[in-house]
């Protein structure tokens, strides 16, 4: 695709289709798609860390349902979006399998047509920082941070070191790939932690080391210096090793992570560092002098900290459990009456709003606010 059709499609919005191209088996439980528009100004630029948001038809035949899928390939890709998929299998016989992944292993096939909007997403890899960087991930967590390794290890001096934990060999994605970007400079590492190794993980030393991604094995691969680090995958995977970091004395701004739940898992207070778009300051109450937002069924009212990453985290910092799914707009299941006052978005939502109404994962206030809640 020419570089005037890449910047034509940049700036737009809204789903459009895409057609699988090719179908590939990376693992035991995981399949990469790869992706080309059918229209010729269907292409979107996309910063490494950013996902697609899919449609895909609902189990019971009636309506959609809509589900985020991080971009693996390199963002110098100006035509063809690849995305990363673990086939999600119910635990249990009397539990239905998972929706999207096993839609897509099990139904979909090359030349298919999927629908998809974006890429969207904050955690991206920040391209003008000079300082080294461990890329971290658990399971499929590492498809944003392939596409960040492509584009570190290719266009960047910086040192970067790649960690990725799993199980196994048999459920180890992209293997290949992410050690043929370490070879590609020295100054480009790749340590794989498997949990479980199998004998033949042994014999042939798939793996460097085993067990999990602890606190001594970071101090064996990271020699002291002031890193950035980027982390994604499983809940257990990412409490465990941003306690490991902060233990560490890495500072919290030092840490960008994905993670589709309350941050307040990972500290009792939201702190999340993969920061969305700056949006400005929100005026002051005039009668108090200051931005309050008051959740009136609660009976709480609060000062708004400037700092909070959205409306839904600033409530979970109050105590409050305001219902979610996706926390990026895209659900509706954070949706509340707006009683008085007015909001800004920083994502623009995919979820159609009725008046009156308001998206807390992806809100902020103008201003002071009453929230019914």
């Amino acid at each position: 695709m020419s570089t005037s059709l890449a910047a034509q499609g940049a700036n737009k919005t809204g789903f459009r289709q895409l057609k699988v191209i090719k179908k590939v088996r990376e693992s035991s439980t995981i399949a990469s798609f790869y992706l080309e528009p059918t229209e010729q100004d269907g292409w979107r630029n996309f910063q490494p860390g950013q996902y697609l948001v899919f449609r895909f038809p609902a189990r019971d035949g009636q309506g959609f349902v809509l589900r985020n899928y991080s971009v693996s390939c390199s963002p110098e890709s100006s035509s063809q979006y690849r995305i990363t998929v673990k086939r999600e299998a119910a635990p249990a016989t009397d539990l239905p399998n998972g929706l999207s992944s096993c839609y897509l292993h099990d139904e979909v096939t090359e030349g298919d047509v999927l629908v998809a909007e974006g890429p969207r997403g904050e955690f991206v890899l920040d391209r003008d920082s000079d300082r080294p960087v461990v890329l971290l991930s658990g399971g499929v967590g590492l498809t944003p941070l392939v596409s960040m390794l492509h584009s570190l290890a290719l266009q960047s001096e910086r040192r970067v070191c790649f960690i990725h934990a799993c199980d196994n060999g048999e459920v180890h994605a992209l293997r290949d790939e992410v050690e043929t970007l370490a070879a590609s400079r020295p100054d480009v590492t790749a340590h794989f932690c498997y949990r479980f190794p199998t004998k033949e993980d042994k014999e042939l030393r798939r793996h460097h080391s085993e067990g999990v991604v602890s606190r001594e094995l970071l101090q064996s691969l990271l020699p002291l210096d002031d890193y950035d680090f980027y982390l994604c995958g499983p809940a257990p995977f990412m409490q465990a090793v941003y306690s490991t970091l902060r233990s560490l004395s890495v500072p919290k701004q030092r840490i960008a992570y994905e993670f589709f739940g309350p941050a307040t898992l990972l500290e009792t207070v939201t702190e999340k560092v993969a920061q969305v778009a700056t949006t400005p300051s929100a005026p002051v109450d005039m009668a108090t002098g200051q931005t309050t937002v008051e959740f009136r069924r609660s009976r709480q009212k609060a000062v708004w900290d400037s700092s909070a990453e959205s409306l839904l985290a600033f409530a979970e910092e109050q105590g409050l459990e305001p219902d979610f799914s996706c926390r990026a707009g895209i659900c509706g299941s954070c949706k509340s009456h707006l009683v008085a006052g007015e909001v800004t978005y920083f994502e623009e939502p995919l979820y159609e709003l009725e008046a009156g109404e308001v998206l807390l994962c992806c809100s902020k206030p103008r201003g002071a606010v009453i929230l019914d809640i």
